[in-house]
């Protein structure tokens, strides 16, 4: 919406531009109009269009600008910024004699042409210094920092900040995936998130106003185990849902949404946002199991097909039993027949062994089902 009103401004810029200053054009060029509003008419249209090209070409560089800011390290960007500023103040201290010069009129230009041409001349050379040798001047600003270093090499990248979602906080486990640096960078909670946990905690719903509280003790754990590494982030987006408004987040920051709601990490990879899955990511971390090995497994259930049994390993992963239906309530020898990955998580299966062993010795996984 705002990048379609810039256009608008540009164009209403340009038409009224060429309105006004139509008289500009050479007699010669009138002529060719037969009435002055004519004139006017093509003027304010030639400019119109070419202001709103002007437009775009602008915001084309803006997005361009803000991709590279945001992938830039900020020591970086400082030292450029130095570099530029040095630049121009020694260009302007060079100008100030030329400029006190008395210069005939016939070459009255000479003042601004010159002025033109030593600020971008000094500028980009102190930018283009600071480009080179930033890296050196910071290694000597703070010789001790290897991760700066590495940073400004462009070995390391920054890391992407995090945006969380609701059902990420109520789930809890995302405070040991960062103690244990699995999760790396700023966390980044957004406004409307923290509105939902509250209005979960205001419901008149037992299981909801739990989830609500759970989700608030949490966030205030992070914030003292963590400190300015959360950041609360108030900005108003427009739309009608909470996911909608994290997945504006997340493209404008340019950062990595973490939920473990399946429905809006699947949304996120269609718009091509970064998006981690706390789910998938439990499950990648779950222990293999291939087939051939030995399971120690509790039978808790019936399966879906006849004569199926359900037992689980420690980590929850489910396991299907062919002719343990009847076996309900026991510890039973299971040989892994195979897995199937599925979208909710692993699925085993395995059948009995006929020739159990009798000794402690054999290595048997247990389950503590």
């Amino acid at each position: 919406m705002v990048e379609i009103l810039v256009l608008i401004l540009f164009f209403i810029t340009g038409v009224a531009s060429g309105w006004l200053g139509f008289d500009a054009f050479s007699p010669l060029i009138l002529k060719k109009f037969s009435t002055l509003s004519e004139a006017k008419e093509v003027s304010s249209a030639a400019s119109g269009l070419l202001a709103l090209l002007i437009g775009i070409i602008f915001q084309q560089l803006r997005k361009q600008f803000t991709r590279q800011n945001k992938t830039t390290p900020t020591d970086l960007l400082v030292s450029r910024a130095i570099g530029l500023i040095l630049g121009l103040i020694i260009a302007n201290l060079l100008l100030a004699p030329i400029l006190l010069l008395p210069l005939p009129k016939e070459i009255f230009l000479a003042k601004p042409i010159a002025a033109v041409f030593s600020n971008v001349f000094f500028g980009l050379l102190g930018y283009n210094l600071a480009e080179i040798h930033g890296r050196t001047f910071l290694r000597l600003l703070n010789p001790n920092s290897a991760e700066a270093l590495l940073v400004a090499e462009g070995i390391l990248t920054p890391a992407s900040a995090k945006i969380i979602d609701t059902s990420v906080i109520i789930d809890g486990r995302i405070k040991s995936l960062i103690d244990f640096g699995l999760i790396e960078g700023k966390i980044i909670v957004a406004q409307p998130v923290i509105e939902e946990l509250q209005k979960l905690a205001d419901s008149s719903n037992n299981e909801k106003r739990s989830k609500g509280r759970r989700g608030l003790k949490i966030l205030r754990d992070l914030r003292e185990s963590f400190g300015k590494r959360l950041v609360i982030n108030s900005t108003k987006y427009e739309g009608t849902g909470v996911d909608e408004k994290l997945l504006k987040l997340t493209q404008d920051t340019d950062g990595i949404l973490i939920t473990a709601d399946y429905n809006l990490s699947q949304v996120a990879q269609v718009k091509e946002l970064n998006v981690l899955n706390l789910s998938e990511l439990v499950i990648a971390l779950r222990p293999e199991v291939q087939p051939g090995e030995r399971l120690l497994l509790k039978i808790v259930r019936e399966g879906k097909e006849e004569s199926q049994g359900v037992g689980y390993l420690d980590d929850g992963t489910m396991v299907v039993v062919e002719r343990a239906k009847d076996l309900l309530g026991q510890r039973l020898h299971v040989i892994v027949t195979g897995a199937i990955q599925t979208p909710t998580g692993r699925m085993v299966f395995g059948k009995l062994e006929k020739n159990p062993p009798t000794n402690k010795s054999d290595k048997t996984r247990a389950s503590s089902g």
